[in-house]
């Protein structure tokens, strides 16, 4: 298994591409051969050309490609598996919760199906990460779209005229996009506030220089994956009411709060919207995933009643597509380099490997992944 496909995304909004030509020449001299469709990279800034002279052979489109490939590498979840061959391993986004459908269409054709959302976080596939490389990109993002639409300035400025103060910003969650989002803010020169459910992250907020807001919800915690847990209705509303005070005082406020699988938590309601600045920013970067904020939709700008703009924060990744594409690109090198055996230079499908276990979802026909079958 060594013939790679290299697939164009079929979302007009997307902008990444899984390889990029250098990843492409190191995959080449390893053993893989390397297929790409034509104009896979253009919206990242890649000519035909350049795959090319990486290496790469080219055709005109997925289903020309799937002839003869033994890996199919595309970013989000396929629109269709027709064509793909038999035996095949797809790596991509699959959103696995919500799919069942596709998953069950995945066995039935006999494809051995990756989850990129399910690779497990632990130190060792650490590099094959996608969640936390384009999380980590999103949370920049997040707070430099915030800033160009705040009506004021984010540093402090002393000038002849007057000193102006430094503007507020709050952060609700602080995963890897959150914790990206304090540093942005901090490099811009805001104030920084920020509250997670996990009290083991409160060291990581000061470091960055912002301060952490203590909030009682009883016990609490993250799960083995590193995200946090579930919080009940009873703490749900005791974060709400203290985020509140917060909330009204803040220039900005991001919220990435998502919980895997699940709904996002609702954690800015309309009455809170109510009592904040008129021209105060919300990011809401759990929006595809049912929003943690009240009245926040997909892909549109909200502006309220009293003047608060709520901002789309999904997918922010795509807005930065030369480095995005980098790094997914290095997430999928790790794990095509990790699962190949240099004797027989082919890739390797290990389900005694705990990456491969975690990930794969379905094999021989069937869903085998113990979360979903």
């Amino acid at each position: 298994m060594k013939k790679i496909l290299l697939c164009k995304e079929n979302d007009e909004r997307e902008t990444r591409t899984a390889l990029i030509p250098a990843d492409i020449k190191k995959l080449i001299q390893m053993g893989f051969e390397i297929t790409a469709v034509k104009g896979t990279g253009e919206k990242s800034g890649i000519a035909d050309s350049e795959y090319e002279a990486a290496g790469a052979k080219l055709v005109s489109s997925n289903e020309e490609g799937y002839k003869g490939a033994e890996i199919v590498l595309r970013i989000m979840k396929p629109e269709s598996i027709d064509g793909i061959e038999k035996g095949a391993l797809h790596l991509s986004y699959l959103d696995p919760f919500n799919e069942r459908e596709l998953l069950d269409k995945m066995a039935s054709a006999g494809l051995q199906a990756v989850s990129l959302e399910m690779i497990p976080r632990t130190t060792l596939a650490q590099k094959m990460d996608v969640q936390s490389s384009q999380t980590s990109l999103a949370g920049y993002a997040a707070v430099v779209n915030a800033a160009a639409r705040l009506p004021k300035i984010l540093p402090m400025m002393v000038t002849p005229s007057g000193t102006i103060n430094p503007a507020r910003v709050f952060i609700i969650g602080v995963g890897v996009a959150g914790l990206q989002a304090i540093a942005t803010a901090k490099r811009l020169g805001a104030r920084v506030d920020a509250f997670d459910t996990r009290p083991v992250v409160e060291e990581q907020v000061k470091s960055l220089g912002a301060s952490f807001v203590k909030i009682d919800l009883g016990e609490m915690g993250q799960t083995d994956q590193g995200y946090a847990k579930e919080l009940t209705p009873e703490q749900i509303k005791k974060q709400q009411e203290a985020q509140a005070k917060v909330c009204e005082r803040s220039d900005i406020v991001i919220t990435t709060a998502k919980v895997f699988g699940r709904k996002a938590p609702r954690l800015i309601s309309k009455d809170v919207i109510d009592r904040m600045k008129k021209g105060a920013v919300i990011v809401d970067m759990a929006v595809s995933t049912g929003g943690n904020v009240e009245g926040s939709k997909l892909f549109e700008e909200v502006v309220t009643e009293n003047g608060v703009i709520i901002m789309s924060g999904d997918m922010l990744e795509r807005q930065v597509p030369v480095d995005a594409s980098k790094m997914l690109s290095g997430n999928f090198t790790a794990f095509l380099t990790h699962f190949y055996n240099k004797e027989t230079k082919e890739l390797d499908v290990r389900l005694d490997d705990e990456i491969m276990k975690g990930c794969l979802l379905t094999q021989g026909g069937s869903i085998i992944h113990e979360r979903f079958k």
